[in-house]
């Protein structure tokens, strides 16, 4: 019996050892591994645990790096959690790894369309046309592909040849309604937003697109009944409500839709998204006051809900509350110090509190860690933009927009570059972008107006300019564009009549009042322009862009600078830090030959706005006038410490440089960099030409000169330079003709003797 046991026991212990082993080997074996991971990652992304998928397909990578299937499956978890640069490199890999993995192909090209990289797009589209011609995704993204390129006949055709090969397709027939209304064919689109509906009754996409179609064509009722059946159909979504809640505002219904939106939020009182409606509501129309209070109540009855904190601080920092945005903020550091929002609001918070310097350190970090976060990008272009590097801004706000296209304020931010480099072509795209991101928003159709105003496409303009009033009628912004569009076609009364809707609209505007004058000073009336000013100032006294549109007329028309100094002076009072007002008091204060006066109110400016450059260029230039040469020389270096490629700064410190005895070839150097990009300047060309005077070579210093004296005959300096300049080089009978010339022109110069010694050097 004995032996008997032990058999067994043995028998047992060897079976319970090769199961070990077995099971040991298997978890061994890499194919296995990955397998595993692939799985687990799959069931964590169809429950919706997108970061977690993406970790266990990461782990499948890892076991093997050439898992095509793991590539692809963490590029949708990336599309999932939008890391859009993330998506596109695991779909190369895929695609590579695997050349016949159409869908992931047909993913590129939609992620291509999506970041309006056409060409690129093209590429995949022509080989899932050719390899699967039968597939309606791939002629719904080539659809896309030809809306994006407006080839809208293109498009349609190829979302026509989607719904032949699959008609039991209710989204298919709401991109075909969206393409027929693009293309204003607005009974096809309603027939086909109809479609889509029959298709999908209880689909309340389908529902509110239709409804979002009744909305715009004006077919209030319609659109409601639409709306309520969407409500109806998924009582536990709040998404329809905020539907129903944008068409009462777009009747002028606004307190009949935060009443329904007060209604409403009670029913979803443990769903984040339905109890925040009211307050984002609130936030989407601009009403700031009200979505800070609102946010302010649900903080205090969800303090838990991080969203409802999260949006909380960005409404504060909005607000400028900045010390109570900051100490909410520090709660979320201190509870989550690596939270990438809460460093991106801190970055904010900074920006906002004039410490641009470290809200760049702090981007940065965030960046470090993330170099995708779209968000970050966006706020460092802002302090970048703070700082005066305009450069670096635009760059970030480039990264913006190719991480995350939806980031609208990003592409604004881009079309003020493009408006400031008059690039009428950069201006277009990035209306576009505002377009398609928001339609609803009369902005984007406003700037396209001014791309093709530029452009000289006057009709093309002038539609753009009634879509936007189309979304905002009483918008006086549209009208100064209307304003601006007749004064390119040389319609002055209608300008006129157009510019002074925008003031009817809204007193205030300095837009508006600016261009009721300009009409006025191209047509030489500058009394009237005078007289107009005044009135409307006597109506606002305390309008600070009155004053100086005030002060600049009567110094640019009348030369009464005494008037304008009183202008500016009455601006900066009311508004003590503003900057405009401050520059131009000093600039007027300078042309008085008040400069004592003129220093002090630089100086002054420099300490309320140390970044405005404008204050350390006029600074300068007095202490230059001077001939102060240590201090100019600091103005000029604080400039370029805010803006290190500030030509204006590089051409003065150069000369002063050069008077002061300094390093001759660092002064050469910079007055070359100057002069590259201010090449119609006289000032440049007059710098460089003294620092190649100063390296004695007097044949390239007098060309220099010749042609700063062309464009500015009476420059005394100029001329004294180009005196010298021959003197030096033996040429004295043209010395002798600009000593005379610059005796004429001022016969006080200060350094006239100096041109007299020359001369006679050059005589003897």
């Amino acid at each position: 019996m004995g032996i008997a046991k032990g058999s067994r026991f043995q028998y047992a212990a060897v079976a319970v050892c090769v199961l070990v082993a077995l099971l040991t080997g298997c978890s061994r074996d890499p194919n296995v591994r990955k397998q595993k991971y692939l799985e687990s990652g799959q069931r964590y992304f169809d429950k919706g645990q997108y970061r977690e998928a993406a970790i266990q397909f990461e782990n499948a990578i890892q076991v093997d790096s050439r898992f095509a299937d793991a590539h692809y499956k963490l590029a949708l978890a990336a599309m999932k959690l939008q890391q859009w640069p993330t998506a596109y490199q695991e779909l190369l890999t895929t695609v590579q790894l695997q050349p016949d993995q159409y869908a992931a192909h047909l993913d590129m090209a939609n992620l291509l369309i999506l970041g309006r990289q056409f060409n690129d797009a093209k590429e995949h589209l022509d080989l899932l046309a050719q390899k699967q011609p039968n597939n309606p995704d791939v002629y719904i993204a080539r659809a896309n592909y030809y809306a994006g390129t407006n080839n809208t006949s293109a498009a349609l055709a190829d979302m026509q040849k989607a719904l032949q090969l699959d008609p039991s397709r209710s989204d298919s027939y709401l991109n075909l309604a969206m393409l027929q209304m693009h293309g204003q064919q607005w009974d096809a689109a309603e027939a086909s937003f109809k479609k889509a509906v029959e298709l999908s009754p209880k689909s309340t996409n389908a529902l509110v697109s239709l409804g979002n179609f009744y909305q715009t064509r004006g077919r209030f009722p319609e659109a409601e009944q639409l709306f309520r059946r969407a409500i109806a159909t998924a009582a536990d979504d709040p998404n329809p409500r905020l539907s129903l809640a944008s068409l009462y505002m777009a009747e002028n219904k606004p307190g009949q839709a935060e009443e329904f939106l007060r209604q409403s939020k009670k029913d979803f009182p443990n769903n984040s998204v339905g109890y925040r409606m009211l307050g984002d509501f609130y936030f989407a129309n601009n009403q700031l006051d009200k979505a800070t209070a609102e946010y302010a109540a649900l903080y205090q009855d969800h303090a838990k809900d991080m969203v409802v904190k999260k949006n909380y601080i960005q409404l504060l920092i909005l607000k400028d509350r900045l010390d109570d945005a900051r100490k909410l903020n520090a709660e979320v550091v201190k509870a989550k110090p690596d939270d990438p929002d809460a460093q991106v609001y801190k970055g904010e918070i900074e920006i906002r509190s004039g410490k641009a310097s470290d809200a760049v350190t702090t981007l940065q970090a965030v960046l470090k860690n993330d170099p995708d976060n779209a968000v970050a990008h966006y706020q460092q272009g802002l302090a970048f933009d703070q700082l005066g590097n305009t450069n670096r801004a635009e760059a970030e706000w480039r990264d913006a927009v190719r991480l995350r296209p939806d980031i609208v304020e990003a592409h604004r931010a881009l079309a003020g570059v493009a408006i400031h480099r008059s690039d009428a072509g950069g201006l277009a795209q990035e209306a576009d972008q505002i377009i398609a991101l928001q339609p609803a928003a009369p902005d984007g159709y406003l700037l396209r107006a001014v791309a093709e105003i530029d452009r000289q496409q006057f009709s093309t303009a002038d539609e753009y300019i009634k879509r936007s009033l189309e979304k905002e009628p009483n918008n006086p912004a549209a009208y100064v564009q209307l304003g601006n569009l007749r004064m390119a076609q040389n319609q002055f009364a209608e300008a006129q009549k157009a510019y002074q809707q925008a003031l009817d609209q809204d007193p205030n505007s300095t837009d508006a009042l600016g261009g009721v004058l300009n009409v006025d000073l191209v047509q030489k009336q500058p009394d009237r322009a005078i007289a107009t000013a005044k009135t409307q100032l006597a109506r606002y006294p305390k309008s600070v862009g009155f004053h100086i549109m005030l002060g600049q007329m009567l110094m640019e028309q009348k030369k009464d600078l005494a008037g304008a100094e009183e202008e500016f002076k009455q601006a900066s009072d009311l508004d003590k830090k503003n900057s405009e007002a401050l520059v131009k008091l000093g600039v007027v204060q300078n042309e008085r030959g008040a400069t004592d006066r003129a220093l002090q109110t630089c100086l002054d400016g420099s300490k309320i706005n140390p970044k405005e450059i404008a204050f350390h260029l006029l600074a300068g230039g007095i202490y230059e006038s001077r001939q102060d040469w240590d201090h100019a020389k600091q103005q000029y270096q604080k400039v370029l410490e805010i803006q290190p490629d500030n030509p204006l700064a590089s051409n003065n410190l150069a000369y002063v440089m050069l008077q002061q005895g300094g390093n001759v070839d660092v002064a050469f150097a910079m007055a070359q960099t100057a002069r590259r990009q201010l090449p119609d300047n006289p000032n440049s060309a007059d710098t460089l030409g003294w620092a190649f005077y100063h390296k004695h070579v007097y044949t390239s210093a007098i060309n220099l000169f010749k042609e700063a004296v062309k464009k500015e005959p009476d420059n005394a300096l100029f001329n004294y330079h180009l005196g010298l300049a021959y003197a030096k080089s033996g040429q004295a009978a043209l010395a002798r003709q600009q000593l005379d010339r610059l005796v004429k022109i001022k016969p006080n110069f200060p350094d006239v003797d100096e041109l007299r010694r020359a001369l006679a050097e050059a005589k003897g």
